[in-house]
């Protein structure tokens, strides 16, 4: 039997078919010919035959399609996970995205000041707005939390030890440890207490001559229940004072604003961990703060400047279009409500579920339309990001009827991608975190995935 690959057009001959000649006219020939070379691989690993200049123009296209596609883009994102961390986190505000575009588009003041004429410093675009906001001395903005953390340790305790509680050496997203992201600083962590129970005696028995801080930190992705027992800030602070200590309080999220009124509670906003008493207060900009990836460094002004002197600190960074959008989403802020109402992981979180099952039922109506059927179920959505791990917010998910898994895999090849969630067997997609603006693009990846 002759092995059908034999037949297979050569690269040089399927480029001068007329059909795949006028692709040249769309791409670079490089990107051309790569995709012709990928169109004939595929079809040869797959056994097939391809008859005819249409169905090789077709397999070309779709072959230049896939290297057109940029790897990162938009999906819409259906799994009820308000700061979804695979997903990008927190979505900015319109007007962070204008900032960004402003700022991104032509030059800017940068690291100039324009009052003076001379050099000036990226550390203070947004460091007057935190100031307002916080209560803080200072402020710094580095490119994430991590960075953040580090800086703080590096600075403050650098060949010297840091005391922490065993019950915060927490591990976040990604499989990364605190206690290890802290060893890559050049102070020593120094380990007190027990898993569910640390005392202040803990603390202040384990201070030496090499001690330089403690360090709290949040424990926003997971809580612990039943015969527990932790020190807080406030009670270490007299400690801290005697002899001489720095705190440094790893917030994680970032909450500026509380949210008690949504069922929210147990998070502490970064003035409320000012006030307790820390010398610095580390977090994230993209959690609940609702901005861009960014590390905040909050509190005590002769600790700010020493960071900023830090040779590290230019490692880390931040740019120009995460500065503007931060700023952007700062401002808001002034006006607690319109934060509420403008900076969406803030507006979804508060979304009331009768609304949300009004959209579930919009959705679900124009599926019905074109032949889908889905049922409005009720859902329980989730902040994410390692915040209020415990908490459940009310909402509804349109439930696709047949195989999940199937459903699954079709969604995520979609344009857009449609990311959710299976529960008991069945896919759902829980409306919270699907915008208004999407709806009816939601309803054409579901038909198209249905196909």
């Amino acid at each position: 039997m002759t092995d059908p690959r034999r037949a297979l057009p050569g690269v040089n001959a399927l480029l001068e078919r007329d059909g795949i000649r006028a692709l040249l006219h769309e791409a670079p020939r490089a990107l051309v010919v790569d995709a012709v070379r990928q169109a004939v691989a595929r079809v040869r690993d797959a056994g097939a035959v391809l008859e005819g200049d249409a169905a090789w123009v077709e397999a070309v296209r779709d072959a230049l399609a896939r290297a057109q596609t940029p790897s990162l883009r938009p999906v819409i994102n259906a799994t009820g996970v308000v700061l979804h961390t695979n997903l990008g986190r927190a979505p900015l505000a319109p007007a962070a995205i204008h900032a960004m575009v402003r700022v991104a588009s032509g030059y800017s003041n940068l690291e100039y000041d324009l009052e003076a004429g001379a050099r000036g410093s990226r550390y203070d675009h947004c460091a007057a707005l935190l100031r307002e906001l916080t209560g803080a001395e200072d402020a710094l903005v580095v490119n994430n939390g991590a960075a953040a953390l580090v800086l703080a340790l590096d600075t403050l305790a650098a060949e010297r030890e840091v005391i922490i509680s065993r019950g915060e050496l927490v591990e976040i997203g990604g499989s990364f440890r605190v206690h290890e992201i802290a060893a890559r600083s050049r102070a020593t962590l120094r380990e007190v207490g027990a898993t569910n129970r640390t005392h202040l005696a803990d603390y202040t028995r384990a201070i030496g001559e090499r001690t330089a801080a403690f360090l709290k930190v949040h424990r926003s992705n997971f809580a612990i229940a039943g015969y527990v027992a932790e020190a807080s800030v406030s009670e270490l602070v007299p400690a801290a004072r005697e002899h001489g200590l720095a705190i440094i309080h790893d917030l994680g999220s970032g909450l500026l604003i509380p949210l008690d009124d949504l069922g929210l509670r147990g998070e502490p906003t970064v003035r409320q961990a000012l006030d307790a008493g820390a010398t610095v207060v580390t977090m994230s900009g993209d959690k609940l703060l609702g901005g861009p990836q960014a590390g905040l460094v909050v509190g005590n002004a002769g600790a700010i400047a020493a960071m900023k002197r830090n040779p590290l600190a230019r490692a880390f960074r931040v740019d120009k279009a995460t500065l503007a959008a931060l700023e952007a989403t700062l401002a808001l802020y002034r006006d607690p409500e319109q934060a509420r109402r403008e900076i969406p992981a803030l507006a979804m979180l508060a979304e009331a579920p009768d609304s949300i099952r009004a959209r579930a039922e919009r959705v679900q109506r124009l599926l019905r339309d074109r032949g889908v059927n889905a049922d409005v179920t009720n859902s329980a959505s989730a902040v994410g990001a390692g915040a209020f791990p415990t908490a459940e917010l009310p909402s509804f998910a349109l439930a696709l009827h047949g195989p999940a898994e199937r459903w699954s895999a079709r969604l995520r090849a979609g344009d857009p991608p449609v990311v959710a969630r299976v529960h008991d067997a069945r896919m759902l997609l829980d409306l919270r975190t699907v915008r208004e603006d999407e709806v009816a693009r939601l309803a054409d990846a579901v038909v198209a995935a249905n196909g």
